[in-house]
């Protein structure tokens, strides 16, 4: 859910990197929080989880949008992969406005990626959520690592079904795909919440 910031004329939105441990969530926002200008960003702040770690960081997009007055701002988050943290997996959710989920490539993660995907699902419903009606895109990390599995087997594990959302193939550490995952994810979030705005005042 978004906060509106009056005083500020601010509207933050929120989103937030989903995935198993070490798929890359971590990478993908140190790469863009690396690659902002130090104007448009926040302090990012990592929370250590024991030997696993969620990170949390503001930022302007470049080209800030100012929707009736109103500049927007994104928070990005990541959640700890660890299945034994679930219980900040789902505080970090809280408020979510859209999700990136990030997918480890490689055959040997596979299982994990489904767990974390349905995971994902049931942490969501808790807030009376539903991932098919959210601002929502995949990210198939790693792909410079072998063996990965083919692009068209991993959308049948992970996204398929009556909403096929947009997907990303990307190479974290070195930023291929990090921005087109999270320009557009932040497209959906802007579409959905100004969409209804408008809606609303019709």
């Amino acid at each position: 859910m978004s906060i509106i910031n009056y005083a500020a004329k601010v509207i933050n939105f929120k989103v937030v990197y989903y995935g198993p441990g070490l798929a890359g969530k971590t990478a993908n926002l140190q790469y863009i929080h690396r690659c902002l200008p130090e104007t448009s960003k926040g302090k990012m702040v990592s929370l250590a989880t024991g030997d696993d770690r969620t990170l949390f960081f503001d930022f302007l997009p470049v080209s800030a949008l100012g929707v009736r007055g109103f500049t927007t701002r994104f928070q990005l988050y990541t959640v700890p992969g660890q299945t034994h943290y679930n219980m900040t997996r789902k505080l970090v959710l809280r408020g979510v406005d859209g999700v990136v989920f990030v997918a480890d490539s490689q055959w040997a993660r596979l299982r994990e990626n489904v767990e974390s995907l349905r995971n994902l699902d049931e942490n969501l419903k808790e807030y009376g959520l539903a991932l098919a009606a959210m601002p929502y895109v995949v990210q198939y990390n790693k792909r410079d690592l072998g063996p990965v599995a083919p692009l068209d087997y991993l959308e049948y594990l992970l996204n398929r079904g009556a909403r096929r959302v947009p997907s990303f193939e990307a190479v974290a550490v070195d930023g291929t795909g990090v921005f087109d995952t999270l320009n557009t994810v932040s497209r959906m979030i802007l579409v959905k919440e100004f969409g209804q705005a408008q809606e609303a005042h019709s």
